[in-house]
């Protein structure tokens, strides 16, 4: 479990971006938050992994208190929190198979991560997860030959071949088309429940964070104005949440346009009878 106390976080300029905030996420657990821009959305998901130093306040992750971690243990506990960024972080000129291993650093010692050469039961645990988002026949591409959704997926593998025990999820879907926004909305979704993982979900979008996240946070001026479930967002709470604006259209239900079975929107699927690399040509990264 995931558990914020007193988190506050002011930076020098004497900006106050998150006040007081309490905050239980259990295990399994995908939690929405949402907010406007400046709400304090980014700045709670750095704190929790210390990207951003909190101010005041503590954070757990189980029985582990990471605001009291000197920086080689937050190295060490930084391995049970996997992160995906909003513009990938991904290498350009590296593969998809060793974007996805450079998940496996904090594992391998410093020579094997200079000349990245990893275990073998890592090089297969990549193509499991590489197979499971459907990229399985990419291995070799360039990340920089990825669509935006492909390169997400690429994203959620380096975290999860992490092994982590939550998820920082930081605008997933901002740079996407609404079809591929929903599709890895849906896959995080079910890879935190096949894997028992906490997420925290940092989105913009409320029609998706209604369709995806049996709990919705809502952040105003670094505060929490709203906790509970998706059939809560009232117009008056979006108000709270957001200011004053027409919300009934927002709250609509949405029926889903795709079925898990379709092809990518974004094409992960539109070569899906290339050939799979052969695995004994990864003997490099051994």
């Amino acid at each position: 479990m995931l558990k914020l106390a007193g988190l506050t976080k002011r930076y020098p300029t004497g900006d106050l971006a998150l006040k007081d905030i309490d905050l239980d996420v259990p295990d399994g657990q995908v939690m929405a938050l949402i907010g406007p821009s400046g709400a304090g959305k980014s700045t709670l998901i750095r704190c929790v992994n210390r990207l951003v130093e909190p101010t005041t306040g503590s954070i757990f992750l189980d029985d582990t208190e990471l605001t009291a971690l000197s920086q080689v243990q937050l190295r060490r506990a930084r391995r049970r929190m996997g992160m995906i960024f909003q513009e990938y972080a991904l290498v350009e000129r590296l593969s998809v198979m060793e974007n996805v291993l450079s998940g496996r650093l904090g594992y391998v010692n410093f020579w094997r991560s200079w000349f990245r050469k990893y275990p073998q039961s890592d090089i297969d645990e990549a193509f499991r997860l590489l197979e499971r988002v459907g990229l399985d026949h990419m291995v070799d591409k360039r990340a920089d030959e990825l669509s935006g959704g492909q390169r997400q997926r690429v994203g959620i593998c380096r975290a999860l071949i992490q092994n982590p025990e939550l998820l920082l999820v930081d605008e997933p879907t901002a740079s996407l088309d609404p079809k591929t926004s929903r599709q890895i909305m849906r896959l995080i979704v079910e890879l935190c429940e096949e894997r028992g993982l906490a997420a925290i979900v940092n989105i913009h979008d409320v029609m998706l964070a209604q369709m995806y996240s049996k709990r919705i946070v809502g952040l105003q001026l670094g505060e929490i104005v709203y906790d509970g479930p998706p059939n809560g967002l009232t117009p008056d709470v979006l108000t709270d949440i957001y200011g004053e604006e027409d919300w009934e259209a927002t709250i609509e239900t949405v029926e889903e346009e795709d079925s898990p079975d379709e092809p990518d929107a974004d094409g992960a699927d539109e070569d899906h009878h290339a050939p799979i690399p052969d695995r004994d040509r990864l003997a490099g990264l051994t």
